[in-house]
């Protein structure tokens, strides 16, 4: 059994560590639970519980504390992956809901995984999700001022190997602040967000460019197709910086190779594999 998670990068770590130990703090809890969570649930019920509980943490932008768009709404999108089933479902841009990953969650026994805007509103709200005002007072202070919105880049995700070797990916996103309204990331796509039964990918960082890149799902067909962890992602990243691209990743395989790397400093992650706890 193991696991992954990030917290996004962190573009500010030069200026203010104290926020960035608060990050770190946070993630190791998170990866602790989530590995305890593991032991008596199957990977896909754990990346669902992990990323909710990075959602719940507004140190992390996804969920409360999430980036706020030009016209002053938050609007989340979140994904989740199966690599037993390889099912994938999503919500794109929706608005007012504590956990978007849960309403994803909920998508993937449809035939209809992938919804945005209004249809994944309505959607949230005839499964339960009660209507939540994500906006945290720092986010609108921020929002007010103009300042600080682009430096808390990325997401937040999560990949797990359980004990019957199943492997899942979870990811979710508030955006980049500012952005032109319903702007769609990387987060809820398979450029972001991929799994398979050889192998499970979350990445973060701009998503235009993980899109530009297919970086998620190159790298787990890289895998299957015979490549390691490291070295799909080497390729990957290889070829990402050929425009520049800035992302990344944490991922699993189903042999128990577990990686992160990135284009740029800093992303926040941990891990936990059975007795050793990584933290960075």
């Amino acid at each position: 059994m193991k696991l992954i998670i990030h917290g996004g990068f962190f573009s500010e770590s030069s200026t203010n560590q104290e926020t960035k130990k608060a990050k770190q703090d946070a993630l190791s809890e998170i990866v602790v639970l989530g590995h305890d969570y593991l032991k008596t649930h199957t990977a896909l019920e754990t990346v669902v519980y992990t990323v909710a509980l990075l959602e719940d943490n507004e140190l992390f932008n996804a969920g409360i504390g999430s980036q706020i768009q030009s016209d002053g709404k938050v609007r989340l999108s979140a994904s989740l992956m199966d690599g037993n089933t390889e099912k994938f479902s999503g919500v794109i841009n929706v608005e007012d809901v504590k956990n978007p990953i849960e309403v994803a969650k909920d998508l993937i026994t449809y035939d209809d995984r992938v919804l945005s805007g209004d249809g994944a509103q309505n959607f949230a709200r005839k499964n339960g999700h009660e209507f939540f005002n994500p906006i945290t007072a720092q986010r609108q202070s921020e929002y007010e001022a103009k300042l600080n919105q682009n430096n808390n880049l990325g997401t937040v995700g999560c990949v797990a190997l359980d004990a019957e070797g199943n492997l899942a990916a979870a990811t979710s996103t508030g955006g980049k602040g500012f952005e032109i309204p319903c702007r769609v990331s990387d987060s809820a796509t398979v450029a972001g967000n991929y799994a398979n039964q050889h192998a499970g990918i979350s990445c973060t960082g701009v998503g235009e460019d993980i899109v530009s890149n297919a970086t998620a799902a190159k790298i787990v067909t890289r895998v299957t197709d015979g490549f390691s962890l490291k070295d799909a992602c080497d390729k990957s990243f290889a070829e990402l910086k050929a425009f520049d691209g800035f992302a990344g990743v944490i991922g699993i395989t189903s042999s128990g190779e577990i990686y992160h790397c990135d284009s740029h400093p800093y992303m926040v992650w941990a891990s936990f594999d059975v007795n050793l706890q990584v933290f960075n």
